[in-house]
Formats: structure tokens, sequence, C-alpha cells
């Protein structure tokens, strides 16, 4: 069975109502960068951003996956999909893919403050100061901040350079490493662009200047005819 890749990213969660960073009205508009997604916030002010992502967790349990996200399950049916997503929600897995790597980590876990490998899950609960770790030490948001390393950015590049097919879902390709993983991707293999503003992309590829609702459609009805 060949080997479908799917990259996405806050634009395919943004139509089922998951706010955005980087849009106009996206929560970066609302939140300074430095106050909520770095160590240095965190350690000055912890509970400003457990609070912030505690919101982000009770808003992902109020919403549900799109048809962008059924029709990446559709594909399944037909080929070796993985879905390598810089989304930290879990609207894929509720949309019933199989196979999810998360590059910037999850909202429905959390992890040591002293061990980054001990990871656990809290669904929707919420992380308040005091909650602990089976360690002793505070819990923090499983979410890669920015200056902090990209643990899964290997195995995704590995994904790519297998794949037999691209597809890139509602993200710029400006935040960096997971933009460089289309240079992972064979020269022999084709690639697709779903977002409905306008992506500079180096290399070939074949652009659905619209929504994931619509696009993705577009595309899995194209590989799936070629299955």
């Amino acid at each position: 069975m060949k080997k479908v890749v799917i990259l996405t990213g806050a634009g395919i969660s943004a139509e089922s109502g998951i706010s955005t960073f980087r849009d106009s009205d996206g929560l970066w508009e609302q939140y300074r960068v430095e106050d909520v997604a770095t160590y240095d916030a965190y350690l000055r002010n912890p509970a400003l951003v457990l609070d912030f992502y505690n919101q982000r967790r009770r808003q992902l349990f109020q919403v549900k996956p799109n048809e962008g996200h059924k029709q990446l399950v559709r594909l399944e049916q037909y080929y070796d999909v993985q879905i390598i997503t810089q989304n930290i929600d879990n609207l894929h897995e509720q949309a019933g893919s199989s196979n999810v790597l998360h590059l910037h980590g999850e909202l429905t876990k959390a992890r040591s403050d002293r061990d980054d490998n001990l990871i656990v899950d809290i669904g929707d609960r919420d992380i308040n100061i005091g909650d602990k770790a089976p360690d002793g030490a505070q819990l923090r948001p499983h979410i890669v901040w920015f200056g902090e390393a990209v643990p899964n950015i290997e195995p995704a590049a590995a994904m790519c350079e297998k794949c037999d097919y691209f597809v890139v879902v509602g993200t710029s390709m400006n935040v960096y490493p997971a933009a460089g993983l289309i240079h992972y991707v064979p020269h022999s293999s084709p690639c697709y662009l779903v977002d409905p503003k306008a992506v500079p992309i180096s290399r070939n590829i074949k652009i659905f200047q619209e929504k994931a609702g619509t696009g993705v459609k577009k595309v899995v009805d194209e590989l799936i005819a070629m299955a």
C-alpha cells in the first residue's frame, strides 16, 4: 500500500472553531508570545501560562472535527496515511485517524516539569499550580514552546522521506522546523497544498487555494482515483 503523508496546521482546525494564533483575530492578538508560549514565561508567571492552556483545552472539548478531518480518515481505506500535525488539539484523533504524530505537543496531556519524558493523559482537566507528576514535580502543559526542541521532527522527517504523496493542509509553511519537512519528500513524489491563502512553496506542487473543508475532499478524491 502506498504511503501518503499529510502535514496539517492551524487552518484545518480553524473551521472547527479552534482559534488560530497568526490570523488578524488570532490568539497572538490577545496574548504576547513572550507571555504565554516560552519556558521563561512559564517560570515568570506560571499561573498565567497554565490558565492560557486551560482555556485552550476547555475550548477543544466544545468543538468537533470538520469535513477536512473526516476526509483524511476516508483516505485510509486506500493508502497508508500518516498525519503529521502542528496542532495541539486532538481533532484528527476524534475524527478517527489512525496514525497522528504531534510536532508541537498535545493539549490533553501534561508532563513533569523535571522530566520531559514523563507524560500523563489529563483529558479535559485543568492544570493548576500544585498539580504533581508521578515524580513529584509540577505538571506543565505537554506543549513545545518557542525556543524548545521539537522531539518529533526527526521521525517526521523519516516519514516524509518514504512517502509516495505529500499533502499540506492549512499551514503557512512559515513555522520551522515543520516547514522544512517538504525538503525531505522525494522529488518523484507528487505534492499537494490546500490553503485559502497564497503560500510560497519552492518546489512543484498542486495548489487548491480554498478552505480545508472543500479542498481536502478534492485532493482525497484525486488520490483515491489513482489508488
